[in-house]
């Protein structure tokens, strides 16, 4: 019996690997990375500013070829430590996508405005987490689930 390239008998039928979401070749294939870029602005800042700078990062990566995927303002926060003289910073994450060249002029706009007093940048392997923005402007928290408590027969 004579086999051909690869070991393959050219007698039996070639048997295909049909993926599935649970497989990692599909994974690697459907999913693509994202990046995560949070910054803190100010705590003075008017709200008319904190809107043009949301908005001009946001334009900022769509010019540099990415897609923004998700915005959110997460409000007015106390900080871990002082930065710049600051307690409290009001936190935006932008989560955008594409080949990661919209992600150095995102960072040096940022590091030249005085207005931002942090920022950081992450890629995200896997799939985005669906969006969970609140309005613009809202300080409204959003607290976890609370379990039942077990009582003491069980």
């Amino acid at each position: 019996m004579k086999s051909v390239a690869g070991g393959h008998n050219a007698r039996q039928p070639l048997r295909f690997h049909q993926a599935t979401p649970g497989d990692f070749l599909f994974q690697a294939t459907m999913t693509q990375p994202y990046y995560e870029t949070m910054y803190i602005l100010r705590p003075d800042i008017p709200e008319e500013e904190v809107e043009s700078h949301i908005t001009k990062y946001r334009d900022l990566v769509i010019e540099a070829g990415g897609e923004v995927l998700d915005n959110q303002m997460r409000g007015k926060r106390r900080l871990a430590y002082t930065i710049a003289k600051h307690r409290e910073g009001i936190y935006v994450q932008l989560n955008h996508n594409g080949d990661g060249q919209q992600v150095a002029p995102l960072e040096r706009a940022m590091r030249l405005s005085e207005d931002v007093i942090r920022y950081l940048t992450v890629k995200q392997d896997g799939p985005m987490p669906a969006p969970r923005s609140l309005p613009t402007g809202s300080s409204e928290t959003v607290s976890a689930p609370t379990e039942p408590a077990l009582s003491a027969a069980e």
